[in-house]
């Protein structure tokens, strides 16, 4: 998998002024090639820089989630195998706000689809899922790429750490009732 990562990146910096198309090109097909979003997001901004790397990496994860929408009509078993990891995943809970989205998003054991799932079954048409992930795609584009050579040499400990810090933060993203009761809101857009 790193070879061949490392072949495409090669190729990449060698192909001049069409180098961000492939990289773009790169993002959508990393679900089939089994890539994690943070690695190919973190070799954006080796090879472009944190500012082009991001903007590349940005567009990648839109075509990704723009795909994602228009093929998972088309393949009903993976519907349903989504529809199980997402269930799996969130376990019935509340809604998930776009602020959790956006740390769910950037924390590398989430599912990329299952995500997109959740959100394209929290949306009412086409439009209203693009902009929501329009939003929540630019965490991992920013983050992966501004501070991943930063993120992927911590030591696990680093990892945990921040695992952590990400998990109380969508703790106390929480919206708090009249009653007392805490909840996700899910009405951002």
């Amino acid at each position: 998998m790193e070879d061949l990562l490392n072949r495409s990146l090669e190729v990449i910096e060698l192909a001049g002024w069409y180098a961000p198309v492939l990289f773009v090109f790169l993002h959508v097909l990393r679900p089939f090639l089994f890539l994690p979003v943070m690695l190919v997001c973190v070799a954006g901004g080796y090879v472009f820089g944190p500012f082009y790397g991001a903007v590349y990496s940005y567009l990648g994860l839109m075509g990704v989630s723009i795909s994602f929408y228009w093929l998972i009509g088309m393949l009903p078993k993976f519907h349903i195998k989504l529809a199980r990891v997402k269930d799996k995943m969130f376990n019935g809970r509340e809604r998930i706000n776009v602020w959790q989205l956006l740390i769910f998003r950037i924390m590398p054991f989430m599912h990329f689809h299952a995500l997109s799932f959740y959100v394209m079954e929290e949306t009412e048409n086409y439009k209203q899922y693009v902009r929501k992930s329009a939003i929540i795609n630019s965490s991992p584009a920013i983050i992966y790429t501004a501070f991943g050579g930063l993120i992927h040499q911590l030591p696990l400990s680093g990892v945990l750490i921040m695992v952590i810090f990400l998990l109380v933060l969508i703790f106390l993203m929480r919206t708090k009732h009249q009653d007392g009761s805490f909840q996700s809101n899910g009405k951002f857009l």
